[in-house]
């Protein structure tokens, strides 16, 4: 999985766990009759404001964690910690296709923000690799549904 780096396998094994659910629902939406397809929309764009939530609370615990109180470090990760749910949860308010835009764009945005050398350096080394795939599969999963739904 990781060149050089140490894997952490529990980390590893519960985010491909995390992405049943994306993959799943998705695959529902693209495949499946009408009526399914509505709950399985449904369900797929709260899960997606779920974690979109849960990676900002990872930066929360970065930052009470590694950050002093009083840096710009702290700082800054606090207000990025609180700005995926304060983009996931009216997502969830809008159309599906914004719905659909807003959350993964929200996914894209955390990480790049992950991907600068200040979060690098806060992050586990693993973090990186796992974040990139599952980030990836998240946004093709958003992009499957969104294309069905242009289409439609």
């Amino acid at each position: 999985m990781l060149s050089g780096k140490k894997v952490a396998t529990l980390p590893w094994l519960l985010g491909i766990a995390g992405l049943i659910p994306f993959v799943g629902l998705a695959g529902v939406v693209v495949l499946s009759l009408p009526g399914w397809q509505g709950i399985a929309l449904q369900a797929f764009l709260y899960y997606s404001a779920v974690i979109l939530s849960f990676l900002g609370g990872i930066h929360w615990g970065v930052a009470m964690s590694l950050d002093h109180e009083s840096s710009h470090h702290f700082s800054s990760r606090m207000v990025v910690a609180m700005a995926p749910s304060l983009l996931a949860w009216p997502a969830l308010m809008l159309s599906p296709q914004f719905s659909l835009l807003a959350l993964m764009t929200g996914f894209l945005l955390i990480r790049l923000y992950e991907a600068q050398s200040d979060s690098v350096e806060r992050l586990p080394a693993w973090y990186t690799s796992l974040r990139t795939l599952l980030t990836v599969v998240v946004v093709v999963s958003h992009l499957s549904i969104l294309l069905l739904l242009m289409l439609a």
